[in-house]
């Protein structure tokens, strides 16, 4: 086995525009390889390296605005540094957003397009992540949805328990991937979604079919005859197994 969760992915109206202000929220650069996406990648990494976490933006035509079962959240080294970043992501166009957090220690914010992302107050577990803390999914059992994505990735299971499960690159960097239990999850289609690549890329038949062993399912987004496999997990939520092309 040898797949990896290589980037998240956004549906977008205007992928260019998104882009640069999660560009300039994260200090990453900037390319693009087609007309309708654009790629965000680590200073000092070039795709598809192996130690990097990638964001890629892809316009499509769905403008609705929910708070998605997938969403961001980013570190910071402390609470002056939590606050100098929440104002100059309200400077880029973010805009505070409310999901019923209540008091607590992070700020939540949504991007110019309503995606919903977290501001954490520093914490000392995401002291070397780089910006991005943790992708992280809302579930009904996060027991449950560590069993698949243990299984499902060459990554490592650092925690679990009935309410929230974190998962990160066996290579300790880059972010942690975190199932957070959140009973009523919304359903339908995800605009943000993981990509994950296997390597060699020539595997993407085999694991395919070694996901839905797993409890995996194949998943029609429109996606039509494209070299990347769309699946979803036990919980409906939509991924990519990335192929050549």
């Amino acid at each position: 086995m040898a797949l990896r969760l290589i980037q998240v992915n956004f549906k977008a109206r205007d992928d260019s525009a998104l882009g640069r202000f999660w560009a300039e929220a994260l200090g990453w650069n900037v390319s693009s390889e087609a007309p309708g996406v654009t790629n965000l990648e680590p200073e000092g990494f070039a795709w598809p390296d192996p130690d990097a976490f990638y964001v890629d933006l892809v316009t499509v035509p769905d403008p609705e605005t929910v708070k998605y079962r997938v969403h961001l959240d980013l570190a910071t080294t402390s609470a002056a540094h939590q606050a100098e970043l929440v104002a100059r992501l309200q400077e880029l166009g973010a805009t505070p957003a409310d999901v019923g957090q209540g008091d607590v220690p992070w700020t939540v914010l949504a991007d110019p397009e309503g995606n919903v992302f977290c501001v954490l107050e520093p914490r000392e577990i995401y002291r070397d992540t780089g910006p991005i803390a943790a992708v992280v999914v809302d579930c009904e059992d996060p027991r449950a949805m560590a069993r698949f994505w243990d299984e499902a990735l060459d990554w490592t299971l650092h925690e679990v328990t009935d309410d929230h499960a974190r998962l990160r690159s066996a290579k300790g960097v880059g972010p942690y991937l975190e199932f957070l239990r959140t009973p009523g999850a919304t359903t339908g289609r995800n605009r943000i979604h993981l990509d994950l690549l296997p390597h060699p890329v020539e595997d993407q038949e085999a694991e395919v079919a070694r996901l839905k062993i797993l409890g995996a399912t194949a998943a029609d987004v429109g996606q039509g005859d494209a070299p990347w496999k769309v699946l979803a997990d036990p919980e409906g939520n939509e991924f990519c197994v990335l192929g050549r092309g």
